[in-house]
């Protein structure tokens, strides 16, 4: 089993490294919260309303996997194209925004980073946004259709289908969203590693309570009960975890004092 008291350790020795960096008061950190909070919602904002003026477009992007088998949305509510439209609208902001926003969650962490750290930003907001775009491409071109097809086509072949907006887009929006938030497993990596919380070869002990945890995240959003696809969609997920232990290796401070003591032993 996995031991809390490890990480606990690591963390409070990542933490105690780190006293030397210059610091700023409570106040000074809520201060400073509280600005990255507002440029994130100004961010937010403005790419809603730019997202707004195509939603069209967008609501007919969504519906798209649908329309493949034949089928269209309907409604039950006087509301329901309305919020349609806001969700659509929001998300479509919340990606044009994105790279802005980890912009400013980046700018409110440098603080606690070394100087060799800091030039991860541009890999990281690059990762980051990539890995979200990459989960949400195989979920929607890929998991969401094989979805429709075996739950509408294969399972509901004997009766007449009606598929809602409300229940459409609350599932699009779950397989879309949780796929590309899993795929960020690796900037979750990243993140601990670089503070010293986990090292590669507590990643790589632990791996079996990992491939565990991947194959029952795959079981939950996988529409098909057989093992094959259960597969399909846990093996992009081990793979992002593995690309995390070598992340771990690049980035975990161990790595960078043996390059340090390395150059100071060259340099004798």
């Amino acid at each position: 089993m996995v031991d809390p008291a490890d990480a606990i350790g690591l963390a409070r020795t990542s933490m105690t490294q780190r006293a030397d960096l210059p610091g700023m008061s409570l106040m000074e950190h809520l201060d400073e919260l509280r600005r990255r909070i507002v440029h994130s919602a100004i961010y937010l904002a403005l790419g809603f309303f730019v997202a707004w003026f195509f939603r069209d477009m967008l609501v007919g992007f969504i519906q798209a996997p649908l329309n493949h088998i034949g089928k269209s949305l309907v409604f039950t509510h006087p509301m329901d194209p309305l919020n349609l439209d806001l969700r659509v609208a929001l998300l479509g902001g919340a990606i044009l925004a994105s790279p802005f926003i980890l912009f400013q969650v980046w700018l409110f962490i440098a603080p606690g980073l070394y100087q060799k750290e800091r030039r991860f930003v541009v890999p990281f907001m690059a990762a980051t946004v990539g890995l979200f775009l990459g989960g949400a491409s195989f979920g929607y071109f890929y998991v969401l259709p094989g979805a429709i097809k075996i739950l509408i086509v294969g399972f509901g072949h004997n009766f007449t289908s009606m598929v809602t907006i409300e229940d459409y887009s609350s599932f699009f929006l779950s397989v879309i969203l949780g796929l590309g938030i899993s795929f960020e497993l690796p900037i979750l990596i990243f993140f601990l590693a670089m503070f010293g919380i986990v090292s590669p070869q507590f990643l790589w002990k632990n791996i079996r309570y990992a491939i565990l945890a991947i194959f029952l995240v795959a079981a939950i959003i996988t529409p098909s009960p057989d093992p094959w696809t259960m597969c399909i969609y846990a093996v992009p997920m081990l793979c992002l975890y593995m690309i995390g232990i070598a992340v771990a290796w690049w980035v975990h401070p161990s790595r960078r004092k043996a390059k340090e003591a390395a150059a100071k032993e060259a340099a004798k």
